[in-house]
């Protein structure tokens, strides 16, 4: 799914483990289906996991995403991944990797087209406590999104020209022309940065109680995490969020822009190599298209 990635078969990670995590002595470990796409998981017994990055990536990158992890965790009002260790590149496997504490249940990409209010404000909860985190100086790194919606204009047209067997394009596009151009406000908080369902654990009964993939724990702009209330809700749920977080109409506008980035960059470009991706996509997309709230 990506260019250089690293293959890891689940005897070399269990030998790895084995070898370096003295806290996973005697326990059983096995490989955990998932739809990501930056990290190759393995649980260990009930409450480690061992996240091996699919593209190689140095120690101090490592530990950097460690230090994030734990500040994430510490400010979540849901539990969140905990480093334990974070390991050295091998001759076997050329990437740092890192074991970290395991927050059981289910992600959200099961959930269904039912409502979630409580999930709904349980975001809203979450994105307020990130927001407050101070950003001791820290600004936008330039990676990925939350800086100018503008910079991603080629990215976006490219994907809309990928994508006319899968979904209306025109109409995609001149949301697009609608979304891309407000403005930056100037300001940033942290963010999660990734707020998407695969990241999002959820109870039977519709609550938030887990948060993975804190890693990229971050400032941007404030409405990056919004992307959540496209990715799961419908439009009374959705106005349930929006209400929590208090976001004005350019800050929510802004918030569909990025999960209109996102979800453009899913449908595409996994639908052959990760079905599960490339449906989360089309349906927000889908939202998107359909909603009263972005007409004009």
């Amino acid at each position: 799914m990506h260019d250089g990635q690293l293959v890891l078969e689940d005897r070399l990670a269990v030998a790895l483990i084995s070898a370096s995590v003295p806290e996973a002595d005697g326990m059983p470990v096995r490989r955990l289906p998932s739809p990501g796409t930056v990290n190759a998981l393995f649980r260990i017994g009930d409450g480690l996991v061992a996240r091996f990055p699919l593209v190689s990536t140095d120690l101090a990158e490592v530990r950097a995403e460690a230090e994030r992890m734990t500040e994430f965790a510490e400010i979540s009002p849901v539990p969140a991944p905990r480093p334990v260790r974070v390991l050295e590149a091998s001759a076997e496997y050329p990437s740092a990797w890192m074991v970290a504490s395991w927050v059981d249940g289910e992600t959200a990409e099961g959930l269904s087209d039912a409502r979630y209010p409580l999930l709904a404000g349980d975001l809203a909860r979450l994105i307020v406590a990130l927001r407050s985190e101070p950003l001791r100086g820290r600004a936008f790194d330039g990676t990925g999104r939350g800086g100018e919606l503008t910079d991603h204009d080629d990215w976006v047209e490219e994907c809309f020209d990928r994508s006319g067997h899968l979904l209306d394009v025109d109409a995609g596009r001149a949301m697009w022309a609608r979304l891309r151009s407000i403005p930056h406000p100037g300001v940033e908080t942290m963010s999660h940065r990734d707020l998407t369902p695969p990241n999002l654990i959820v109870s039977r009964e519709g609550r938030l109680t887990g948060v993975l993939d804190t890693g990229s724990f971050g400032p941007v702009d404030p409405s990056l995490d919004l992307v959540a209330a496209w990715h799961l809700l419908d439009a009374e749920d959705r106005a349930v969020l929006r209400s929590g977080v208090g976001s004005d109409d350019a800050e929510w506008r802004r918030g569909a822009a990025w999960a209109l980035q996102q979800a453009m960059g899913l449908g595409w470009y996994y639908e052959r190599t990760n079905p599960a991706m490339a449906r989360l996509g089309l349906r927000t997309m889908g939202r998107l298209l359909a909603a009263e709230e972005l007409r004009g």
